[in-house]
């Protein structure tokens, strides 16, 4: 048997094993992969590999499991969600299947959340929802800055969104973006009236941008308009935005916001997002889940970008 039948495929929160003719009876357990901070092992028992990471900081899980025919209509079985179950050794998740599975079947594990235990004894904390920007800038400048921007402490500078305005730091703003420092740099209307009118975002997300800018974000905040703060990014040019945000649209790819991840993707030219999209919806199978929202999807998108993934699909029912 071959080395691909035991490699599970994975995404930063999806795993999925794809078994060819296992008889009734037969054992098969996959090689370790890597989801979060662990390895882990599938056969058909899911545990993290035993290490002293497992052993001294075991996850507190949260996933989904779904055995899937390859055959004929694609029938699922679906293990209720798991939440928040700490797995130590392959005894701690064990899921007794009735069915007798035999032929082509695809295991699928969708990784929800991952949690570490908070080495002060508070609260588990997600591995996915660490605050990114207090751990870049000294925290009482962060401080001090921020507080200039949300009690308006000398503000130079009025930027006027869709729903309202809000008062910036010039200073701030050309530090930060190449784009604003050439307003301020010469004699265009942003010097002259003191004004920047960015009438395609909303106050709320305009306040969210600064808030990035100046480095008080927080998480939630940011996951609220991180498409918004990527228009942001690209307009104004701001590449530390752009990565943060590309980085975070690869980390919770699903049914619903996959078409949209991808369109985004191929607009703003971000190939790691289009690839994963395009790999979630055929490698893993999950276009035949969204099969109207699909039909939608190829009579709007653009035709270079239909006609990728087209191409992704052929090549996937070559190799299958």
């Amino acid at each position: 048997m071959s080395d691909s039948a035991y490699r599970v495929q994975t995404t930063p929160r999806l795993a999925q094993w794809r078994i060819e003719n296992l008889a009734s009876c037969t054992y098969r357990k996959s090689d370790p992969f890597k989801i979060g901070n662990w390895n882990w092992v599938l056969f058909v028992k899911l545990f993290p590999e035993i290490s002293n990471l497992t052993r001294d900081n075991p996850p507190i899980a949260s996933f989904i499991v779904r055995v899937v025919s390859s055959v004929g209509g694609r029938q699922a079985i679906t293990h209720p969600e798991i939440k928040d179950k700490v797995l130590k050794n392959n005894e701690d998740f064990v899921w007794a299947i009735e069915v007798p599975l035999t032929g082509k079947f695809i295991i699928d594990v969708e990784f929800l959340d991952l949690k570490t235990a908070s080495p002060n004894g508070g609260e588990p904390c997600s591995i996915w929802a660490e605050g990114f920007t207090q751990q870049r800038s000294n925290a009482k400048a962060i401080e001090s800055l921020g507080r200039m921007l949300t009690e308006g402490i000398h503000t130079d500078i009025t930027i006027n969104a869709s729903d309202g305005s809000i008062g910036a730091h010039r200073a701030v703003l050309a530090a930060r973006s190449p784009v604003f420092r050439s307003m301020f740099s010469h004699n265009l209307q942003e010097k002259e009236l003191s004004t920047i009118n960015i009438s395609d975002m909303s106050l709320e997300s305009c306040q969210a941008f600064l808030y990035y800018l100046y480095g008080i974000i927080k998480h939630e905040e940011f996951l609220t308009h991180r498409l918004a703060l990527l228009q942001a990014a690209d307009k104004y040019d701001i590449s530390d935005l752009r990565d943060v945000c590309h980085e975070s649209l690869l980390e919770d790819i699903d049914t619903k916001n996959v078409l949209e991840r991808l369109q985004n993707a191929s607009l703003y030219q971000l190939m790691k997002l289009k690839m994963s999209c395009i790999r979630y919806l055929v490698k893993f199978g999950k276009i035949y889940e969204i099969r109207d929202d699909f039909n939608t999807f190829l009579r709007n998108a653009d035709r270079d970008l239909i006609s990728e993934v087209f191409h992704e699909v052929l090549d996937a029912w070559k190799g299958f």
